[in-house]
């Protein structure tokens, strides 16, 4: 439903600011120019989305307390000089009063009044942008009295001018002043633009949300800040959504269906919200169940009768977000099935060790000069597609890394935390694992850049490896694995330089004399490695050094997974459907996972695997 009412809050904010707008033609005539100006609008709306909030949002604050301060200045003008006595409906008994009187009929108009509530909600969308307080402070003060005053003076015009002949579909307009009627409808328009940023900005962190909890497809991330993590754009999700906005503005042409659309939209997400409030208090505030159930009563109460209001115009309007909820249902749940089968075969299927270690050291196959690089989304144990490749091709990398490509929700990883390090199985299996960490804003390296800093961190792992009881500063993983965090070459200047051109080492690390381990042929690409004079190290490490750089010297390859997830034999129909069709159309038509590095294709080699699920 949030999703949705990113797509109901700009269409119902722009159509309705345009709305205000007085054309020398007959009133018939004017939807022929709303609606194409209304698109207009939206299009360079989202159009702007890609600029990120930071960008545009210097203009928000200004345009915000201006309509504020325009319409409780056009309420309390319309409240003195038509009907001073309009704030007696502040009082309850005249909403106790009306209901009685006006039965079904004022029920239904509930659905109507929410739109009262949209415009305060739609501010305020982009919680992660603002602190509590703020919020409190710019509510309190500012947003519900600059409301109150505007529809109290809206209220006192229309008590004295209700036969007067002019109608207009936005009872706003018809009580602003014929003089400044114009200025007020551009801010309006800018008004219903920082509205509607806000609820596209937060459907970005929605989707951003279900995308991290593998409940929506993978779509593109652009973190638009450096500085504030929740600033956000998604390309694809944005053009959707204006896709969607223009769809709705062509459709309807209207207000009346509009706002009957997003009103039932945004009382559902509000009365999920409070469902959901109801087990904060008792599960992370530790309160009382009495507590949390007086909260959702209270509350609750009040929104379900609105909930019940917006359903009845259900055919007027009311059925596109559930629609469009529906729909992004069924994308979720096909996704997140199909993710969570894929994550369970791979976990079943992991490798164990004790297979890996009746292979021997050759692993039963020709280990040939080089590099394998072995992506995985595993953090620990060995991947099937290892045993699926040795299985079918009998010849295997010397130096096998099985690398793991992590992104971390901070905006900066720090060079010498990017990678850890570990040893699977023996040492003379020549097996590694290495996790790769970036932040969102981490500028990625080169492929030779990249491809440096991951040799040199798998050599000052095995030239500061300690045995296993003591070793400091490491990770526990399954299988009794240990990771080390070892930085890039360009943070660790006390650790080991890697050196690829043919010139004479000269360089000096600190005060440290460096000696070059040299590989016992010379092959046509010479690769080096400059180690620091002390700590010593032992002969099999520097054994383990040269094969490391003779692997180097022969190449890198990049070995990567192409899984094709089907419904296993005996599977139900509705499985398959979902498996065969609903899950494999997703991965094919959205983005795959993105890796911290830019994989060159020439040395790249994709293995195929079906998974049974």
């Amino acid at each position: 439903m949030v999703i949705g009412d990113g797509v109901l809050t700009p269409t119902i904010s722009v159509f309705s600011a345009v709305s205000g707008m007085e054309f020398p033609f007959p009133k018939e005539q004017h939807r022929y120019v709303e609606v194409p100006v209304a698109c207009i609008i939206l299009v360079f709306l989202f159009a702007l989305q890609h600029y990120g909030t930071h960008r545009v949002g210097f203009l928000f604050a200004p345009i915000v307390i201006t309509w504020l301060l325009c319409i409780s200045a056009i309420g309390v003008y319309n409240i003195f000089r038509w009907n001073p006595y309009v704030y007696q409906a502040l009082s309850p008994y005249y909403m106790y009063k009306f209901l009685k009187k006006t039965q079904s009929k004022g029920w239904m108009s509930l659905g109507g009044i929410l739109l009262c509530i949209t415009g305060s909600e739609a501010m305020f969308a982009d919680l992660g942008h603002f602190s509590q307080l703020s919020i409190k402070i710019a509510f309190t003060c500012i947003v519900y009295p600059s409301l109150i005053l505007a529809y109290m003076g809206q209220a006192a015009y229309i008590s004295k001018n209700q036969n007067n002949g002019k109608v207009h579909p936005i009872g706003f307009y018809v009580s602003v002043p014929d003089k400044i009627r114009w200025p007020v409808l551009v801010i309006a328009i800018l008004a219903a633009v920082v509205g509607s940023q806000a609820i596209i900005t937060g459907t970005f962190s929605i989707i951003k949300q279900c995308s991290a909890l593998g409940c929506f497809p993978r779509v593109k991330l652009v973190h638009t800040s450096s500085k504030k993590h929740g600033q956000i754009y998604n390309p694809e999700i944005n053009w959707t959504l204006m896709l969607l906005c223009l769809a709705v503005t062509i459709g309807f042409r209207d207000t009346k269906r509009m706002g009957n659309a997003a009103g039932l939209a945004i009382i559902t997400g509000m009365l999920v919200t409070t469902c959901l409030m109801s087990l904060v208090i008792v599960l992370c505030w530790n309160r009382s169940i009495f507590l949390a159930i007086s909260f959702i009563f209270f509350f609750g109460s009040i929104e379900a009768l609105y909930f019940s209001a917006s359903l009845i115009k259900f055919r007027e309007g009311a059925w596109v977000p559930i629609a469009l909820s529906f729909i992004f249902i069924i994308v979720m749940y096909v996704w997140h099935y199909g993710t969570l089968k894929k994550y369970e075969f791979d976990v079943q299927n992991k490798v164990s060790i004790n297979w890996l270690l009746g292979l021997g050291p050759g692993l039963g196959i020709v280990r040939v000069k080089g590099i394998g690089l072995i992506h995985t989304e595993l953090v620990s144990g060995i991947p099937a597609i290892f045993s699926h490749f040795v299985t079918n091709l009998p010849a295997f990398h010397q130096v096998v890394v099985f690398l793991c490509i992590k992104s971390v929700p901070v905006p900066h990883v720090r060079p010498d935390e990017r990678f850890l390090v570990g040893r699977v199985g023996p040492k003379e299996y020549r097996l590694y694992r290495c996790i790769a960490r970036y932040g969102y804003r981490d500028i990625q390296k080169d492929d030779n850049e990249f491809e440096k800093d991951l040799v040199c961190s798998i050599a000052e792992f095995i030239r500061s490896e300690r045995p296993a009881a003591c070793v400091v500063g490491t990770e526990d993983m399954e299988n009794g694995e240990k990771l080390t965090v070892v930085g890039t070459s360009s943070s660790n200047l006390e650790g080991i330089r890697l050196c690829e051109d043919d010139g004479s080492i000269s360089e000096m690390v600190g005060a440290s004399e460096l000696r070059e381990i040299k590989p016992l042929e010379m092959p046509k690409k010479r690769v080096r490695f400059v180690v620091p004079e002390s700590p010593q190290i032992d002969m099999d490490a520097r054994q383990e050094l040269r094969e490391l750089m003779e692997a180097r010297e022969a190449g890198l390859a990049f070995i990567m997974g192409h899984s094709y997830v089907r419904a296993k034999k005996g599977s139900s129909l509705m499985k398959k459907i979902v498996i065969n069709f609903g899950y494999d159309f997703l991965r094919r038509n959205f983005r795959e996972p993105t890796f911290s590095l830019s994989i060159p294709y020439a040395s790249t080699l994709e293995v195929g695997m079906i998974y049974y699920v």
